[in-house]
């Protein structure tokens, strides 16, 4: 069984300074300045002992590697401490070959459709998506099946649009040390706050034209 842990636990364990939990998992970025440089490191950890098992995400890019930790069971998806190892672990091979982390750059996404009823548009979603329903939470909860699109969270509304019609927003999980920046620089660029109270978990922030966002953290979610 896995040894479930929450966000704290994970960022209070030693040796996982490179790493912060976001959405969807403990994620670090390595900027490599090349593809094959970041095809390097990708290859290094698809060495490491045991990881097959732990399954981590790598995304390459041409300047950089993208790496996410999570644990994922039929009825669980979170953080374990097993994720805490092979963080260190990553850290280590990533040093080896002169890579530093930067966890400012990691951020995930959450597309947030709203309906007064959850049943009766799950089913559409999953469609549309090509998506999965996730294990532990499959009434409310989409993911994609290769890890790679924004997953999708359906909200109940409490009270219904007029005309029946729903509404989407989005939550854009960062590192809690650059949610104010990042909640500042949507407000200077014209964005107004619609509610801080239940910050610093999330700020709900609207464009012009009311559309909503939400920057997200894990601070205070244990």
């Amino acid at each position: 069984m896995t040894d479930r842990i929450g966000p704290k636990q994970f960022h209070e364990a030693e040796g996982v300074e490179d790493w912060r939990v976001i959405g969807e998992g403990a994620c670090t970025y390595f900027a490599t300045g090349s593809f094959a440089a970041g095809a390097r490191l990708a290859h290094a950890i698809s060495e490491l002992p045991g990881v097959d098992d732990d399954g981590p995400g790598i995304d390459v890019r041409r300047d950089g590697v993208t790496v996410r930790l999570i644990t994922i069971t039929s009825d669980y998806y979170g953080m374990s401490r097993r994720d805490i190892g092979l963080a260190r672990k990553v850290s280590a091979v990533a040093r080896g070959l002169g890579l530093k982390a930067d966890p400012s750059k990691v951020q995930t996404l959450l597309v947030i459709p709203g309906a007064p009823v959850v049943a009766e548009v799950m089913p559409f979603w999953q469609a549309v998506l090509g998506y999965e329903r996730r294990s532990d939470t499959p009434d409310e909860d989409l993911v994609d099946p290769r890890g790679r699109g924004a997953a999708f969270w359906l909200e109940r509304m409490k009270e219904p649009r007029p005309g029946g019609l729903g509404a989407i927003h989005v939550a854009i999980w960062v590192s809690y040390e650059q949610a104010e920046a990042r909640v500042a620089a949507a407000l200077a660029a014209g964005g107004r706050m619609v509610r801080d109270d239940h910050a610093p978990a999330w700020w709900t922030l609207a464009d012009a034209a009311g559309n909503e966002a939400d920057i997200a953290t894990t601070k205070g979610r244990d």
